[in-house]
Formats: structure tokens, sequence, C-alpha cells
């Protein structure tokens, strides 16, 4: 049977702060960011099911994405935990703020590695994880690929 790749596009708007990094990324901003995630498996053969010709139903891989990185992510700031950020990051928490604390530095790079790690888990084992592509803005983007991360 062919497999076929599939591909939905995701936005959400985040901030974040480059700690230590020697540019103007090293303040506090934002991006509108794009996420590109491409999965890759066969259409499915029975007739009676009601998913039939399809891969995946672009519906359940919103849900997955959704679930794992755009409502966790949308409108938030990003920090990594070990920043001397942290006593701004708990106070904006403390005033309601959406803050997520993680264990890298939020990187257009890190991130897609770990949303990877989110959406691999999630898939149904007939699926595979293709790869990502992350945009943070017009000219810059990260990508992964399965193939060179086994």
């Amino acid at each position: 049977m062919s497999k076929i790749r599939i591909t939905k596009q995701f936005s959400f708007e985040a901030g974040h702060a480059l700690h230590g990094y020697d540019g103007k990324c090293r303040n506090l901003h934002g991006h509108s960011y794009y996420l590109y995630v491409t999965v890759i498996g066969s259409p499915i053969q029975d007739d009676k099911n009601v998913k039939h010709g399809m891969v995946i139903d672009f519906g359940d891989l919103k849900k997955i994405v959704k679930d794992e990185i755009v409502d966790v992510f949308d409108h938030s700031m990003i920090f990594n935990k070990n920043t001397p950020h942290l006593e701004l990051a708990t106070d904006l928490k403390n005033r309601g703020h959406n803050v997520i604390l993680v264990d890298y530095q939020p990187t257009t790079e890190m991130m897609i590695i770990d949303f990877a790690q989110k959406i691999k888990k999630r898939l149904p084992n007939n699926i595979e994880l293709h790869s990502l592509k992350l945009q943070e803005t017009a000219t810059s983007f990260a990508e992964w690929y399965a193939s060179e991360n086994e």
C-alpha cells in the first residue's frame, strides 16, 4: 500500500526571552508562530470504516496538536526554568498570565524538538510523525525530520 504524507498548519502567538544571548532576543519579545505538522501513513482501505481513504482525519490531527501545543503555548510567555527571569515569570503567573517554564532555552530549535516529542506520543500506532516546521518570523524557521532523529 502507498504511503502518503499529509500536512496541517497551525498558528499561535507566544513571547519569550533568551537568557544569556548576545543579541536583541535576550529581551522579552513575541512571535506569531506557524507550525506545519506532517504525518505519514497508508490510507485506510476498509470501505466500512467512516475514515475510509484517509491516512488520518485532519480533525483528529488538529485535536492532538491543539491539545499538546496550540492551546498550551498560545498567548503565553515561555521561560527557561533555570533563567534569572524566574522571579518575573513567577510574578506574571501570580497575576494570572499564561507562563510556561521549560527545561530548555526557548529557541525555535528547542521548541520544535519538544513539540515533536509531544505529538509523537499521541499519534495512532499506524501513523508516524514525518516532519515539523516551526516558523517564528516571515523569514526564519526550524525544521525537524523523523528520519534524522531516530
